[in-house]
């Protein structure tokens, strides 16, 4: 795999955009033309007043080079969604190709979405999954169907508008993304995917994806993202909001490989009630800025967490991430364990916050994370937070920061391997309690990026 499996860009004479910019009449377009409900479009003001009221964030990394002035906040393919794939136009067909979705379509995925800038231009479920009443939609078609009452009751409640600036930005002009209802007591053994591509120069990508596991149910959703790497910022700027009901599990796998010129703004937090679990598996690659803090809310007695994830910083990247644990119900668990990789000057920084309320009495909570530096001119930073406010629980955190070691690297050369791939194959070992998390075809992609970053090629 090259850089090019990412880094090819497609022809936009066949798109309709609006304006960069946001102004009032911009978000009132985006929702004349997505047809939304009177409630959306006032949702979507609304949004906006806040977005307009509030400050930039602080918290991360600067995002001088970001001006939404400069920004398009809705690309649409002239095309409608497709359920087959023979259907869908050639060029965009071609570059899903390139990216391996149909391949993973046919070989191992439940139902399939693509959204190729603002909207879903493929959507597919398998017939035996859709008659096990499982709902796997798109954001519009869910908004205005069947299921627009249960859309309305909890669109942007986990994640509401005045969170903070970029999640009233995503408020105003959200576009396509996933909605998932998975029934009670439904367990589905093959996993659901949604793929997001950026094509669009100087444009922000902001699908919101809902999902639903109903009590007793089990889902697998995998989420990648992918964007041609272009010479002015592109924004993305998605929401992710996942409720995991009474003894329900949840594992949400996503590999963000966005370009260097991104600003990856996104906000994911999932609510789990008693006795379900939620499980993170995350890989975040490129973009130029990452604030990245997926969040779960341990509200029912004995809900459980796990996060697992790896980020690779390299040259003129600033990736911000982490997690947040919040520990309400008696007996709640959570489990993190991070690993990141710097190089070239890349900056890496892993912020956790543990949060236990007075409520939870007998919670437990550890956190792990390792950092390596592959050479003397990159950084890496841990900043944990813990806020304890109740006795008898077990709060944890351990970091280690080091570097490769020249005795491995020496022991490894000693044995006919050269010193590249010394290094490269210390760094897989070092990932692979991540990649291992992942189904095949997403663990080999992480260890070609891996390798392409290692290579200093992307």
């Amino acid at each position: 795999m090259g850089t090019s499996l990412y880094d090819f860009i497609d022809d936009e004479k066949d798109f309709y955009k609006v304006d960069e910019g946001l102004t009032e009449d911009i978000v009132k377009k985006i929702s004349e033309e997505k047809n939304d409900p009177q409630w959306m479009t006032e949702f979507r003001l609304k949004s906006l007043a806040i977005y307009n009221d509030y400050k930039m964030p602080k918290w991360g990394p600067p995002v001088d080079g970001l001006n939404i002035d400069n920004i398009v906040t809705y690309v649409r393919p002239n095309t409608q969604m497709k359920g087959s794939w023979d259907e869908v136009p050639d060029d965009i067909k071609n570059t899903f190709d390139k990216l391996g979705i149909p391949k993973a379509e046919h070989e191992f995925l439940a139902g399939v979405g693509a959204q190729y800038d603002s909207e879903l231009v493929y959507h597919n479920l398998q017939d035996s999954v859709a008659k096990k009443g499982v709902v796997y939609l798109d954001m519009e078609s869910a908004l205005s169907g069947e299921y627009a009452d249960m859309v309305r009751e909890y669109f942007m409640k986990l994640v509401p508008p005045t969170d903070h600036k970029f999640a009233a930005l995503h408020g105003a002009v959200w576009s396509g993304g996933s909605f998932v209802y998975v029934p009670k007591g439904v367990k589905l053994d093959i996993p659901l995917q949604s793929y997001f591509r950026l094509n669009a120069k100087g444009a922000g990508q902001f699908e919101h994806t809902l999902i639903i596991v109903d009590e007793d149910a089990d889902l697998h959703f995998i989420e990648g993202c992918s964007a041609p790497k272009w010479n002015v910022a592109n924004l993305h700027a998605g929401c992710v909001e996942l409720y995991v009901k009474k003894g329900a599990r949840l594992r949400y796998s996503t590999i963000e490989n966005w370009s260097k010129n991104m600003y990856n703004l996104n906000t994911k937090r999932a609510l789990v009630e008693e006795g379900a679990r939620m499980e993170w598996v995350s890989g975040s690659f490129g973009s130029h800025v990452s604030y990245l803090y997926p969040t779960t809310i341990l509200k029912g007695k004995g809900a459980d967490c796990e996060y697992t994830g790896i980020t690779f910083s390299g040259n003129g990247q600033n990736l911000d991430t982490g997690c947040r644990m919040v520990h309400i119900g008696e007996e709640t668990t959570s489990l993190v364990t991070s690993k990141s990789l710097t190089k070239g000057g890349g900056i890496g920084t892993f912020r956790s916050a543990v949060e236990v309320m007075p409520t939870a009495k007998g919670a437990k909570s550890s956190v792990d994370c390792e950092s390596l530096m592959l050479d003397n001119i990159s950084r890496t930073d841990t900043i944990p937070e813990i806020d304890v406010r109740t006795n008898g629980c077990d709060i944890g955190h351990e970091a280690k920061i080091g570097s490769i070691s020249d005795e491995a690297v020496f022991y490894l050369m000693s044995r006919g391997i050269s010193e590249d791939e010394a290094r490269a194959m210390i760094v897989s070992g070092f990932a692979n309690p991540i990649s291992k998390e992942l189904p095949l075809e997403y663990a080999a992609e992480m260890n070609n990026l891996i390798k392409l970053e290692m290579e200093g090629s992307l």
